[in-house]
C-alpha cells in the first residue's frame, strides 16, 4: 500500500488550545491531501491510525509524485517520534513543526526544533525564537463552527447560568493564564452589574488545585458565588454556543504564544478584553473589536470591560463587524494555504531542511 501524502500527529488526551487548531487545519486538509491523523482522537476529523500504524504507512514513500511524506508535528512528545521515525527507523519522511511560543524555549525542544525539516510560525514575533523558519502562518478560525447569533440575549437565556447577560474566561485554571486577574477584575466589575454573571471555563490540574479553592474563597467573601461561576471544562461541541452567547470574551493570561479564544469569539460576534500578550493587539482591529490592557492590571481590565459593556452602540458594531473581520484576515482555509506552501516547498525541493 502506498503511503498517504500527510501524517497529522496529536498525541496529548486533552483538548487543548494546540488540539483545537490542529482540528480546524485538519478540517481542510482532508479534502485536499491524502492523509492521516496519528494518535489521539479530534472532533469532526478523520478516525486516527496508531504510531505503529504510521511507521508502516511511512515506509513505501510518497505517493504519486510526491517523494515522500510530511509529518506534522505540534508538540515536543510529536517531534520526538517523528524524528525516531526519520532519523533511526529510516522511514522516508520530512517532518513540519507549528511554532507558537514567543520567548525562548528551553534547552532540550530548541533541540527538537533544530531537527525539523521546516518550522512554521504563528506570528513574526514566534518567528524570532526558532530556527529554520519557512513561513508565518497565523492560526485561523473555523466559521462553519463559530458563526454569530442573530439572538445574543436569547442565546445567553439557553445556557442556563442566571443573569441577563455574560461574560467568560476560557483556558486551564491557573496563574499563566491570569485566572486571579480575571477573579480580581470581575470582582470589580460585577459589584456594579447586577444583571452580569462571569464564567470561568476550563479545569485545575492537581497542582493548581489550591490555587482554584482560593480564588473560590475570594469569590465566596464577596458574596459573588452565584455569579462569578467555576463552571469547567466544556468540550469542543460546546464551545461556539458559548462564544455566540457571551456579550465579552476575557483573556488575561501573563503570558500566551498565540490565543485562539479571542479569535473564536470575534468569528462568533463576541468582541474581547486582553492583556497585552499572545497577538491579541492584531486582533483588536485597532482598537474596534477589543480591547488590549497591561498585564496584571485588573483596573484597566474592568474599566475596559465596563466601556464595552455600558456603549450598547460600541458592542453592537464590535459584534457586526467582527465574523467578516475573520472571515478575510484569520478564517482556518488562510491557514490551511499557507501550510500548504510549505509541504508543496518541501516536495518540490525549494525548501531544504
Amino acid at each position: 500500500m502506498a503511503t498517504p501524502n500527510l501524517f497529522v500527529t496529536n498525541f496529548n488526551k486533552n483538548f487543548t488550545g494546540v488540539s483545537a487548531t490542529a482540528a480546524g487545519v485538519i478540517g481542510v486538509q482532508q479534502s485536499q491531501f491524502d492523509m492521516k491523523l496519528v494518535g489521539v482522537p479530534l472532533p469532526s476529523c478523520p478516525t486516527p491510525i496508531s504510531k505503529r500504524e504510521a511507521f508502516n504507512l511511512s515506509k513505501a514513500g510518497g505517493e504519486g509524485d510526491k517523494p515522500f511524506a510530511i509529518w506534522h508535528v505540534r508538540r515536543n512528545p510529536e517531534m520526538r517520534t517523528a524524528i525516531w521515525a526519520r532519523d533511526v527507523l529510516r522511514l522516508p519522511i520530512k517532518i513540519v513543526f507549528t511554532s507558537a511560543a514567543q520567548r525562548f524555549h528551553s534547552m532540550y525542544p530548541r533541540w527538537l526544533i533544530s531537527k525539523m525539516d521546516a518550522v512554521i510560525a504563528t506570528t513574526p514575533e514566534a518567528a524570532k525564537y526558532v530556527d529554520n523558519v519557512r513561513a508565518v502562518v497565523p492560526h485561523g478560525v473555523d466559521t462553519s463552527r463559530f458563526c454569530s447569533s442573530k439572538d445574543k440575549a436569547s442565546a445567553w437565556q439557553a445556557l442556563g447560568y442566571g443573569g441577563k447577560c455574560g461574560v467568560a474566561t476560557i483556558g486551564r485554571v491557573r496563574p499563566e493564564k491570569g485566572t486571579d486577574v480575571f477573579v480580581k477584575t470581575m470582582l470589580k466589575v460585577l459589584s456594579e452589574r447586577p444583571d452580569l454573571v462571569a464564567l470561568i471555563v476550563g479545569k485545575a490540574s492537581k497542582k493548581h488545585e489550591k490555587f482554584q479553592q482560593d480564588l473560590m474563597f475570594q469569590i465566596s467573601e464577596a458574596g459573588l458565588s452565584d455569579r462569578l461561576l467555576f463552571v469547567g471544562e466544556l468540550g469542543p461541541d460546546k464551545m461556539p454556543a458559548l462564544m455566540q452567547a457571551i456579550s465579552l470574551l476575557v483573556a488575561l493570561p501573563r503570558y500566551e504564544g498565540y490565543g485562539m479564544t479571542p479569535l473564536e469569539g470575534l468569528a462568533s460576534g463576541t468582541p474581547f478584553v486582553a492583556s497585552n500578550t499572545g497577538y491579541f493587539e492584531a486582533f483588536s482591529n485597532e482598537g474596534n473589536l477589543g480591547t488590549v490592557v497591561p498585564l496584571e492590571d485588573a483596573e484597566s481590565a474592568a474599566r475596559a470591560i465596563g466601556s464595552w459593556l455600558s456603549d450598547e452602540e460600541m458592542l453592537n458594531r464590535g459584534s457586526k463587524l467582527a465574523p467578516a473581520f475573520i472571515a478575510q484576515q484569520h478564517s482556518v482555509e488562510k491557514e490551511a494555504a499557507g501550510i500548504a506552501k510549505v509541504y508543496e516547498g518541501l516536495w518540490n525541493g525549494t525548501n531544504h531542511g
